[in-house]
């Protein structure tokens, strides 16, 4: 059934963060979870919508509604997974380029969840019913490893570790032109872009959003990179990287207008590590996915015609 809380804020509180306030307030739910809440209006302040950035002042009225699940539309799928590693709290799947992460309008079946489903019968309801277990996401042509847990407790622990970014996440991308340092950082705020919704792009009141980066290999006019993570926005590497006009070979969307010598389905981005500590063991795993075949012809293709 749905949910529904009432705060009013107290000096303590004075300007946290509204995501970071009420996932202290609610202990059951991930930020991430509380942070789409927000985006979906369902948190009032003052009986008005605020964003997720928006700075809590003494004796705000705080409203959430936390809307009542819905039956089950994802059904198991026999489909073929990689899995990287898997035990009785987490599964770690290599997902290939062309599958989608989670279910959604237009694409109700061949995702990642479907195959989840089937592979695993008890998984983490904190991600809701379209996406259990799903800790966080890949886009659809976007390579590489991807957590998934089997409990509530791996959940949040998962969660957690990604927001304090004790959990590292680590890319592989082929990008247009010749980077002119061999590392650096891009730090700008991603939101919606304001002409098309379903895209993203660098805006002044958008989230944080923290990319390192560091050359692996230069081609000329194409540079092999290594990406590091410090946080998680939708499509932040390709959107920082387009940015500085560095775009990624075979993105579609963000990516150089170019025809590129090699036949590419997708961008050439590869979630090729992940560091993280073991949320029952405390153990650190780091696992690691070589790049695909057709990431590894392109680099091929590169070398030798430089």
């Amino acid at each position: 059934m749905e949910k529904e809380y009432k705060f009013n804020v107290e000096e303590k509180d004075i300007n946290k963060r509204l995501d970071v306030y009420l996932s202290e307030k609610i202990e059951n739910l991930t930020r991430s979870r509380i942070q789409n809440l927000i985006d979906e209006n369902n948190v009032f302040i003052n009986d008005n919508f605020e964003k997720n950035s928006y700075k809590v002042k003494l004796n705000d009225k705080v409203f959430i509604k936390i809307p009542e699940m819905k039956e089950m539309s994802a059904e198991p799928q026999n489909i073929e997974l990689n899995i990287v590693y898997e035990d009785e709290d987490l599964i770690i799947v290599n997902k290939p380029q062309g599958m989608v992460t989670h279910p959604a309008e237009g694409t109700k079946d061949g995702t990642l969840v479907n195959a989840i489903l089937y592979h695993c019968k008890d998984l983490s309801g904190i991600g809701g019913v379209l996406r259990p277990g799903i800790v966080h996401r890949l886009d659809k042509d976007t390579s590489g490893l991807l957590m998934i847990a089997k409990n509530d407790h791996t959940h949040q622990e998962l969660s957690k570790q990604i927001q304090s970014k004790e959990a590292k996440r680590f890319y592989k991308a082929i990008a247009i032109g010749n980077f002119k340092e061999d590392i650096g950082i891009i730090d700008k705020p991603i939101g919606r872009n304001s002409k098309d919704r379903k895209k993203m792009a660098i805006a002044k009141d958008g989230r944080e959003a923290i990319t390192h980066w560091n050359v692996l290999e230069r081609f000329g006019n194409y540079t092999f990179v290594e990406l590091e993570l410090k946080t998680g926005r939708t499509h932040q590497i390709r959107v920082h990287l387009s940015s500085i006009a560095h775009g990624i070979i075979g993105d579609k969307e963000y990516g150089p207008n170019i025809k590129f010598p090699v036949n590419l389905k997708g961008q050439l981005l590869h979630a090729y590590k992940l560091i993280l500590r073991h949320p029952r063991s405390n153990d650190l795993l780091e696992l690691i996915a070589p790049e695909p075949d057709y990431f590894i012809k392109a680099l091929e293709y590169l070398r030798t015609h430089r």
